[in-house]
Formats: C-alpha cells, sequence, structure tokens
C-alpha cells in the first residue's frame, strides 16, 4: 500500500504508505478532476448531513471490557442468511468509471475477493450483466430506483434475477434530485465516452431533452409511495431491502408491508440536508423492528472503529460508499481490496481491544455517548 509521492526536491520521490481510508482520500482529491472529485464528495445544500455523518462518530466512545483472552477472534456475520468475512460491503455509488477505467468491474472483483456484499447501483457505468460476468462468485444485491415508466424498472428488476443478484434495495429518498451546489456551478455531465449503462438504448428517442445524471430528467417518479413495494412484491421473488428510513414510524411500515431488510441511510448527505447523522437514526430503527428484518447502514464509515460502534448499536452490515471509490481511483480493484482490508483490520483490532471476540459479542453495553 504504497504510492510515490514528490518529496519537494525536483526529480526526489519518497514513498507514502497508505495506513487508513483518508490516505486514500487525499489521493483520490489530488489525482480526480475538479468536476470528478466534487461529485463524489458533494452533499446537498450546505452539507451539513454529510459533515455529520462523520462528526457523529466522534461523539460515541467505547467501554472496552478486559481479561476475555482475544487470542482468536472470528470477524464473520451474515446477512439475509448469507456468510460474509465482516460486517461491511460496498454501497450502490454511481458512475465508478469517473474514477477507474474498469469501474463497477473491478468493484465486484475486489469484493467477491474479500468475500463482502456488493450493491451494484441503477447509475452504474457498468452493465448489470458485464458485473455479473466480471465477478461470477461474488454476492450481489441490486439497488432500484422507480421511474415514471415502470416498464424501465420492471426491464432492470427480471435481468437482475436472471443474472443471481440476491436481493433488491429499493432507494425510496429521491422522489427528486437534492441540491448538490457543485454539480451546478460544474454544470457536471458523465463524459461523452460513458453512459448509465444499464439503459443503454433505451432514451434513444428523448436525446434533445435535459439529462439529469445520465439520463432524461424527470425520468425518476416523485409519486412513489408504499404501495410500489407490493407491486414490487407482485413482480419478484427476490427480498425486497428499503434504503432511506431515517423514523422508527418508517421502519415499523417498512416491516408491515413484509420487507426483509432495511438500509439507515440519508444518501450520504445528498438529499434533504439539516436530517439527523444515520449512527444517530440506528438505535431507534433497531428498537422499533425488534429483530423482526435485518438493519444495515450507511454514512460517514472512515475506521474499524466505526464499524464496530454501528454494529454494537444494532447495524447487522454496514456500507461504504465514497472511500469505494476513493480505493478505485488509487489502484482500481486493488484498491478498493486495500480499503476494505484495512477496514477488516481495523475492525478486528477493535474488537479484540473491546474484549470481544465474535460479532455476536458485540453489543450496545460497548457504547458510551459523549455529553460534550
Amino acid at each position: 500500500m504504497n504510492i510515490l509521492s514528490s518529496s519537494g526536491e525536483e526529480g526526489v520521490c519518497v514513498e507514502m504508505t497508505m495506513v487508513c481510508l483518508s490516505d486514500f482520500e487525499e489521493y483520490a482529491k489530488q489525482h480526480l478532476s475538479k468536476a470528478t472529485w466534487d461529485y463524489y464528495e458533494a452533499g446537498a445544500d450546505d452539507c451539513c448531513t454529510r459533515d455529520d455523518n462523520l462528526q457523529a462518530y466522534k461523539r460515541i466512545r467505547l467501554r472496552p471490557r478486559i481479561l476475555r483472552d482475544v487470542s482468536l477472534n472470528d470477524t464473520r456475520t451474515s446477512v439475509l442468511g448469507t456468510e460474509i468475512s465482516f460486517p461491511v460491503g460496498i454501497a450502490p455509488t454511481a458512475f465508478h468509471c469517473l474514477a477507474w477505467h474498469e469501474g463497477e468491474q473491478a468493484t465486484a472483483r475486489a469484493t467477491e475477493a474479500v468475500n463482502t456484499c456488493y450493491i451494484a447501483s441503477t447509475y452504474s457505468t457498468c452493465s448489470v450483466e458485464e458485473i455479473a460476468a466480471a465477478a461470477p462468485n461474488g454476492y450481489r444485491w441490486f439497488q432500484l430506483y422507480l421511474y415514471r415508466d415502470r416498464k424501465l424498472s420492471e426491464q432492470i428488476v427480471r435481468r437482475v434475477e436472471a443474472l443471481g443478484y440476491k436481493a433488491l434495495v429499493l432507494t425510496v429518498d429521491v422522489p427528486y434530485t437534492g441540491k448538490r451546489r457543485n454539480d451546478i456551478r460544474n454544470q457536471f455531465k458523465l463524459p461523452p465516452h460513458l453512459m448509465v449503462k444499464n439503459f443503454e438504448g433505451m432514451f434513444q428517442e428523448q436525446t434533445s431533452t435535459q439529462e439529469e445524471y445520465g439520463i432524461p430528467a424527470n425520468t425518476l417518479d416523485p409519486s412513489i409511495s408504499w404501495k410500489d413495494v407490493c407491486w414490487l412484491q407482485s413482480l419478484s421473488r427476490l427480498p425486497i431491502i428499503i434504503k432511506g428510513i431515517l423514523t422508527k414510524e418508517d421502519a415499523e411500515l417498512a416491516v408491515e408491508h413484509g420487507v426483509q431488510g432495511i438500509i439507515v441511510s440519508n444518501h450520504g448527505g445528498r438529499q434533504l440536508d439539516g436530517v439527523p447523522a444515520t449512527i444517530d437514526c440506528l438505535p431507534e430503527i433497531v428498537d422499533a423492528v425488534q429483530g423482526r428484518v435485518e438493519v444495515y447502514m450507511d454514512g460517514g464509515i472512515r475506521t474499524g472503529n466505526d464499524v464496530l460502534k454501528a454494529v454494537a448499536l444494532g447495524a447487522k452490515c454496514v456500507f461504504i460508499g465514497r472511500p469505494a471509490v476513493w480505493g478505485l481511483a488509487y489502484k482500481g480493484e486493488e484498491g478498493v481490496r486495500e480499503i476494505l482490508q484495512i477496514l477488516h483490520d481495523e475492525f478486528r483490532l477493535s474488537m479484540a481491544l473491546s474484549g470481544c471476540r465474535n460479532v455476536a459479542e458485540i453489543n450496545r453495553n460497548l457504547i458510551q455517548f459523549s455529553r460534550l
């Protein structure tokens, strides 16, 4: 995990060791174009929620137990009955080819190698078929938006089911796209050689219309409601996970509508600004569902300590978004693997130093909320 960086003297380079995820972030910031970096880093409006996703972890303290014999510890867990190597997966993030030429195919291979879950995005720059072919033995879910033209959503659901994707992750917090100021200032568009590959050839009659993140504007359906969950259930036998829940009221409704999982998510702070950090929403949602469905979380995970805190507060698994892109920008598949390996090693160490020998021993007794 080394990169070359100028030491300040002409012609002299020194090795820099990639120790933590912020090292990859700094690398990506320096090497991606400004418009691409701004797109990945964007939060909505004042970016309060984006920033609080990170700061919230600093308000949580750990209460370690000692003398517990942690000479052996086991980071494995399961999601929807499938074992993964540790409770961290890759969240659905768009346009991986902006960061690395192989894009989502590299991400899929990395998660297959590490044996964890990859949620492929609707807004991928590789198709669902290309992703599946790149990592045929990988464990994949598919993140889905619902469009005004339901046939678009229906077609892609049938494609991913036939390809062996194991769940549908319905994103519910985007009836409209949040206001991301830098994207507006940069007039962000995909470069001509890239596209939202899952919809290749589907919008040919609308080429003159205004685009929004690679597809015609006003394609997303703002009328989406709970009845659409029932529609999806009639369409597919795949488990349905709702992504974007932040309240106990909606968590209870999700359970009532027969979903198999909830991802506590504020879309990385990219939608409604001013909502709580996801780690702060997690406990009330875990308490509301009472084990009836699995609860996952994304937003702000940067260290193994963060993973430990989220699992202690009831997350079955957490998902990382921006860090995966930083790994891609650094070294493609190898970079994503290194990001995941660092988190895995940090999580194992945090477990051991907290007195936990396996994931089942991680619980709320480990947590103390700071009064600062």
